[in-house]
Parts: C-alpha cells; structure tokens; sequence
C-alpha cells in the first residue's frame, strides 16, 4: 500500500557527534546533510506525500533517524525502546505526532526494537534480530500491532534493512548474505552485489523507487524490474551510518 504521509526531522546541531564507526565520520557537514534532507522531502512531497516536520532536536545527534522511533502498521504504532541509551527520549515527540493518526503502545525492557529492522510487506511483518532489536523487540511488535511478524536473525549487523529490503509488493531486495532465507521466497528477489549493500536501503513510493546515487549497477537492476528511480545525493547520511529510510516513517 502507498504511504499517505511521512514524518520526518532535520539533522540537529549535535549530528556530527552521531553513533558511527565510518571512518569518515570526521568529515560530517552538517549544513550539506540539512540540504541534502531538504531535497529528500521535497522528493518525497514530488510524489505526493503529506510531509509533517518535527522540531529539531539539536541534543540528540541521532535525531534525523526518526525511523528507530516507531513501527506503524494497521492503524497502530509499537513506540520503540532504542537499544542505545544516548538514543532514548528522541521517541516522545514522535509519539506525540503520531496519536493524530494511529493509536501505539511503547515497547518495554527487556525489548529492544527499532525501525530501521522493520521490513512492512501488505500482511506481514520482516524483523531483524540483530545488535538493536532482540526477540523480545518482536514478540512485542506480534501483541501488540497484531501482525505476523518473521525474524531474520544475525547478531553481527545493525539493522536488517541496510542488508534486505522490500520494493513495492513485488519485488525483495537483498545482497547475497540473505538472498535463499526463507522469508524471502514468497516473491523474487534482486540480488544486490556485496560492494553495492548501501543502495538496499531505499524506498518505493508507487512505481517509484528513491535511491542513494552513486549505485549504476543496482539502478539497473530496479529499472529492470520495472521500476522508475530517482537518484539523490546522500554522502552526509552513512557516515553517521544512516540511510534513506532512516530518515521517515511513512504511514
């Protein structure tokens, strides 16, 4: 189903202090990341979503990933419990925006869920099980957003969709670490070469898909598939090891 909305905030003045190991991370602009998320929402209005801004939050570097803050589905919102502490309390504003459209629940310890794990398919829920979201996490997105949820489960990464990811209702996505897990093989899947895993992470709007540039290969590939691509520009984003769907909830 196309998103109607996405909720979204500006990198705050504290970015370059950002949870990261990118070895470029030194390098963070914070002027170049605030233009670079203004482009991302005019594109995301472009193709006809109401975009609601939150207030910046200039204490909590993390801030602009607002999609670790919630998991919506069917008219309902789990309100995460962040697994990082420096991360916890960027969730109230979000909340609060989010009652105007869904009722929601927080998540409770010992949860720990985040968005950016959450792959939305029609009917059901992908949720990693990885460094930020553990089995509790899931259990408690199953109670409460009432949906079947299915667990890809590796400790070692951050979160699942920098790995796989869902184009439209037709299509996966995912670099070959993933490609033959079984939750994948309801529908095909594009492999996305090891060196390109950064351009997994994307959002389909409609026939849409909006990418990091830089990726020709995997453009390619989505074109293919049938699928129109918009490129942008997002070189401020994974040295804070963030990505384009970390920077909204769509609902």
């Amino acid at each position: 189903m196309t998103p109607k909305r996405a909720i979204v905030r500006e990198p705050g003045d504290n970015y370059t202090r950002c949870i990261s190991s990118h070895p470029q991370r030194h390098t963070v602009d914070v002027a170049k990341a605030r233009a670079q998320h203004a482009l991302y929402c005019k594109t995301l209005t472009d193709l006809g979503l109401e975009v609601i801004k939150l207030p910046r939050d200039d204490q909590r570097a993390d801030s602009c990933f607002i999609e670790d803050n919630a998991v919506v589905f069917g008219g309902r919102a789990l309100i995460c419990r962040m697994a990082r502490e420096s991360r916890r309390g960027e969730e109230s504003d979000v909340e609060k925006a989010l009652s105007e459209y869904v009722y929601s629940r927080r998540a409770k310890a010992p949860a720990t869920v985040e968005g950016g794990d959450v792959i939305h398919l029609a009917d059901r829920l992908i949720s990693g099980v990885t460094q930020r979201t553990n089995l509790a996490g899931v259990e408690q997105m199953r109670d409460w957003l009432e949906v079947e949820v299915g667990a890809i489960e590796d400790l070692r990464i951050v979160h699942l969709k920098s790995y796989v990811n869902s184009l439209g209702e037709t299509h996966f996505m995912s670099t070959a670490k993933f490609v033959n897990h079984p939750l994948l093989r309801i529908r095909e899947t594009i492999i996305v070469h090891d060196d390109d895993w950064y351009s997994t992470n994307n959002i389909t709007i409609g026939d849409t898909v909006i990418m990091p540039a830089g990726f020709p290969r995997t453009e390619e590939l989505v074109k293919k598939a049938g699928f129109r691509t918009i490129s942008l520009e997002m070189t401020e984003f994974p040295k804070c090891e963030g990505a384009l769907t970390c920077l909204s909830i769509l609902l």
